[in-house]
Formats: structure tokens, C-alpha cells, sequence
């Protein structure tokens, strides 16, 4: 049905006629980005006043991120990368949001940014009902028990000179989570727990394979019972058969523990098999947002619909139709005016070089930015 939509627009007005309602069209592209920025601000301003919401243990607003490229003499920044532009969601205790997109479209950065790993430089951060947006070092002490992460890189995240048991054991000490004389006990339940023998307490990071490793890392995760764990692609690096033993793994923990996962992952059928809700991003900025049956059954925006038509299909003799995507992902350094997706949507009309599409909800709890809608 929304094929049908998008083929019955783009037959209406597609990019190479040069109608005589197109040329009637003039956009004054300064003065639209004013307007666009002007009203961008009222909404950020009208939500930061909006009461948290009670049922959410993670409420993002407006969030985002942003490096410096190039500052004058006197620290001024004169150019910007914008990593993470205008992101909102909320997640409830109990579920797991998985977040998809291209390599570069700002994943890791706003799981990092949430975790305050990074500065924010806009929006809100709302977690288990405090707004931690501007926490400093030592406010966050004490939440670094409740959220964690699992790096994507189990090789690179472990310190090579310490043992198993000495990597476990410090978030134990540091936080008192038990007496000294139960750490061991502790740990040794934990690594249980993750599918760890007790004769890896002694051993290296080095003497385990990458399946091991990240098993490693997620009892480290676990080691404080935290309520939100931030899952960087922790199975990107690894088999696709030691794949599907972390992601069951990550399953089982979050049913015994009462888990809540932000997963983030290139893999659309990891993401389909362990998400409650799926976020869809692009070059900075959440394109769709929604349940995991509406969005499988019912993608409203053509970068979700791309995604979606490049899933292989098991069977050979199914010919899929795909959605191919021409030309590269523009640089977050120097975006596109307008809909930031028109330079490869095949849908793309006047409108979308010009004026950026509102994110807003077209279904019931189904949000997308796209003039087609």
C-alpha cells in the first residue's frame, strides 16, 4: 500500500519533468531555513516544558551532538559536524529499541551522548525520571550503576593485563554493589550467569576467542545490575553461529534481570528478532520511529523501505525487489538543504530540495519525516 503511494507521487511528479507547476514553485532557501529554524526552536521550547513521562525509564528530546571542525584564533567554532541532529523517543523498563542505519548515520554517537560519554549540545535526557542532561562527572557516579554499554569491539574493550576475575571484579569494588569478602562469590555467579566457566576467573583476555570475549563484556555490563544497557553492534565482530548465541544469551539476561536495551546494529533481521521498537536513522537525524510490526509491515519512509528491500531472502527462487539507492551518503559535515535524504531518493520532488519534512506522528506511536506523507 505505501509502494503504491510513493510510485502513484513519483509518477506525479517526478525529478527530471520540468512542469509548469515546478517552475511556478520558487523557494527562497535562506529565508525557508529561518522559518524552519525559527519553528524548530518553538517545539524544542514548548517540549522541554512538558512533564516527563512516568511510564518511561528513557526519554530523549530533541537531542543532539555535534563536533567542532574548524574554530577561529580565539575558540570560536566556525564549521561543525553535526553527529546527532533533533532525536526524540522514549523507552519503557522491559523493552528494547533497536536503532538501524548506515555506517556514519550518528548510532554509536548517540548511544554515547546518552550515556554522557560525550557532551550533548541540545535537547534533553531523561533517565529513570532525572533529567541528567547537564550532570557533571561526579552526579553521574551514582547513575553509571543504572545504565551501562557492551562495546562493539570485544578485542579492543578489555585491558589485556588483567584477568577475568580482576576485570569483573572492579565495577564491584568501585561501586560497593557487595561486601569485599562476597566478590568473588559474586563474580563467579555472574560469570555463570553469561556463560562462563569458573576456570576463566584466573585467565587473559588473549586466551579467549571473540564469542568469549563478549561474553566477557557483558558481565562486566552486568556487573552493577544496571536497568539500561546500551548495546553498541556487540555481535557485529563475531560469527553468524557465536552470533546467535550472544543475541540469545542478551534474550535470556534481559528475562531473568528485567533488562532494557538500546540496540544498535546494521542487521535487520538481529534487530527484527530482538526489538520491541525500531528507530530508523539517517545522517543524524531519526527518519522513522516505531513498533516493529508497523514498521516490517507498514514503512512509511523510502530510506526504510531501501533498508528493507536489501534483506536477502533464503529462498533463491524468490526474486526480491530492490530498492537500490544511487550515489554516496552525503558528508554530516556540509548536509543537503532541505529533506536530507533527497540527493538518493528516487521519490524526491521540488519540495524536497528545499524545505525539511516535519517529524511527526502519522499512526499511533509510528513517527516519520517525509513531504510524501
Amino acid at each position: 500500500m505505501a509502494e503504491e503511494k510513493f510510485n502513484d507521487l513519483a509518477q506525479d511528479a517526478p525529478i527530471e519533468e520540468d512542469t509548469s507547476a515546478q517552475q511556478a514553485l520558487q523557494y527562497d532557501d535562506a529565508a525557508e531555513e529561518a522559518k524552519y529554524l525559527e519553528a524548530k526552536k518553538q517545539k524544542i521550547e514548548e517540549d522541554s516544558k512538558k512533564p516527563f513521562d512516568p511510564e518511561a525509564l528513557l526519554e530523549v528530546r530533541h537531542l543532539r551532538k555535534s563536533f567542532p571542525i574548524k574554530k577561529s584564533i580565539t575558540g570560536k567554532v566556525l564549521q561543525e559536524l553535526v553527529a546527532v541532529d533533533d532525536v526524540s523517543f522514549t523507552l519503557k523498563p522491559g523493552e528494547t529499541l533497536g536503532i538501524v542505519g548506515e555506517s556514519g548515520c550518528g548510532k554509536t554517537t548517540m548511544g554515547r551522548t546518552i550515556l554522557k560519554l560525550h557532551p550533548s549540545n541540545g535537547g534533553q535526557i531523561i533517565f529513570d525520571g532525572q533529567d541528567i542532561t547537564n550532570y557533571k562527572s561526579s552526579q553521574m557516579r551514582e547513575i553509571r550503576k543504572k545504565m551501562q554499554i557492551i562495546f562493539q569491539d570485544p578485542y579492543s574493550s578489555l585491558p589485556p593485563r588483567s584477568t577475568v576475575g580482576g576485570i569483573l571484579s572492579e565495577p564491584v569494588k568501585v561501586h560497593k554493589i557487595v561486601p569485599k569478602n562476597e566478590i568473588k562469590d559474586y563474580v563467579l555467579e555472574l560469570m555463570d550467569k553469561c556463560g562462563l566457566r569458573d576456570y576463566y576467573y584466573e585467565r587473559y583476555p588473549h586466551e579467549f576467542s571473540g564469542g568469549q570475549r563478549q561474553r566477557i563484556c557483558i558481565a562486566r555490563a552486568l556487573s552493577v545490575n544496571p536497568k539500561l544497557v546500551i548495546c553498541d553492534e556487540p555481535v557485529s565482530a563475531l560469527d553468524v553461529s557465536i552470533q546467535a548465541q550472544i543475541i540469545n544469551l542478551l534474550k535470556n539476561l534481559q528475562e531473568s534481570m528485567g533488562l532494557t536495551y538500546l540496540f544498535i546494529s546494521h542487521d535487520l533481521s538481529v534487530v527484527k528478532f530482538i526489538s520491541d521498537k525500531i528507530g530508523v536513522m539517517y545522517l543524524g537525524s531519526m527518519v522513522e520511529f516505531g513498533a516493529k510490526k508497523d514498521i516490517f509491515s507498514n514503512p512509511l519512509h523510502p530510506y526504510t523501505k531501501a533498508l528493507f528491500s536489501a534483506i536477502p531472502h533464503p529462498n533463491p527462487d524468490i526474486k526480491m525487489n530492490r530498492m537500490v539507492l544511487t550515489g554516496d551518503i552525503p558528508s554530516p559535515a556540509n548536509p543537503p538543504k532541505g529533506c536530507r535524504f533527497h540527493t538518493r531518493c528516487p521519490y524526491a520532488k521540488e519540495i524536497c530540495k528545499h524545505i525539511t519534512p516535519e517529524y511527526k506522528e502519522y499512526e499511533a506511536g509510528h513517527f516519520a519525516a517525509c513531504h510524501l506523507l
